[in-house]
C-alpha cells in the first residue's frame, strides 16, 4: 500500500528525525492509526517531500518519523492553469478535486455572466476555503508533493489578463472549430484553459478572451458538464505535453 500523505512546514522538512503532531498529527494517530514501522510521507505541498517510516507514536496526536529520504520536486513544465466557472452546489468542489487528483497546477474560480452560483460576502469566502481545503485533501489522496494553487475569485476582466500573459489559452467551447487534441502547445510556460458555466461562456465574454488571444476549442463529439470539462482537459494536457510520459 502506498505510504499516507500529511502536510507539515517546509521547515520540518530537514534532518534525519521529524515531529508530527497539531491537527496532522491527529489524524495520523486517530484516524489513520499509524503505528511504529509503518511507512509514511510528509510534504509541504510546494514540491518537497520526506519519505519515511514512524518510530514511535505517543499519546492521540504526536508520532516520531525517521526520514530515509528527502525529494524535491520541479517546478511543472508546463504548467497548467484551469480557469473554472462557478458551478451549482458541490460540483465546483467536485471539479477541484479531481482536476487535483490529475495534476492541475492552479484552479481560478471565475464569476461568469451564466453562473447561477455567485460568491459574495461571507458566502463567497466559505466556499472558496472549501475549495482550497478540497485541493489540499485531494493532494494529499493523489501522494502529490506540490499541490495546485486555488487563487482568490477572478471577474472576466482579470481573466483576460491572466489569458494574455499566457503562453497558449483556450477556451473550451462546444462551437470551437479546432480540436484542443489538435492544438499546438508549448513546452514552457503556462497552459490556460477556460470552463464556462453550465449555460455556457456567453458571446461578450467569448469577444474579450479572444482580444486577450484565446481561441475557441472543443474537447470532443460529446459536450461535458463543467464540473468535468476541467479534468478531462487537463489529462489530455497533461499526455500532450509529456508531462505523463
Amino acid at each position: 500500500m502506498t505510504a499516507p500523505v500529511f502536510l507539515v512546514d517546509s521547515d520540518l522538512l530537514r534532518g534525519t528525525t521529524i515531529i508530527l503532531d497539531g491537527p496532522e498529527g491527529r489524524h495520523a494517530v486517530s484516524v489513520r492509526r499509524l503505528r511504529a514501522g509503518e511507512e509514511i510521507l510528509l510534504t509541504d505541498g510546494a514540491g518537497s517531500g520526506a519519505y519515511g517510516t514512524v518510530t514511535a507514536v505517543e499519546g492521540k496526536d504526536r508520532l516520531e518519523v525517521a526520514v530515509s529520504e528527502l525529494r524535491t520536486e520541479p517546478e511543472p513544465r508546463p504548467r497548467i492553469t484551469v480557469v473554472q466557472a462557478l458551478p451549482k452546489g458541490d460540483r465546483g468542489e467536485l471539479a477541484v478535486e479531481t482536476m487535483t487528483e490529475t495534476g492541475v497546477d492552479a484552479v481560478v474560480p471565475w464569476s461568469a455572466a451564466r453562473c447561477v452560483t455567485q460568491w459574495k460576502g461571507e458566502r463567497g469566502e466559505k466556499a472558496l476555503r472549501k475549495w482550497r481545503a478540497t485541493a489540499r485533501e485531494a493532494g494529499k489522496q493523489s501522494r502529490r508533493l506540490r499541490f495546485p494553487a486555488v487563487t482568490d475569485l477572478m471577474t472576466t476582466r482579470q481573466v483576460a489578463a491572466l489569458l494574455a500573459d499566457a503562453a497558449f489559452a483556450a477556451v473550451l467551447h462546444e462551437e470551437g472549430s479546432e480540436p484542443l487534441a489538435a492544438a499546438e502547445l508549448p513546452t514552457e510556460g503556462d497552459i490556460v484553459l477556460v470552463v464556462g458555466p453550465e449555460g455556457g461562456v456567453g458571446p461578450e465574454e467569448l469577444a474579450t478572451f479572444a482580444e486577450a488571444g484565446a481561441k475557441p476549442y472543443r474537447l470532443g463529439p460529446t459536450v461535458l458538464r463543467t464540473s468535468t470539462a476541467g479534468t478531462a482537459a487537463t489529462a489530455l494536457l497533461l499526455g500532450r505535453t509529456g508531462r505523463w510520459a
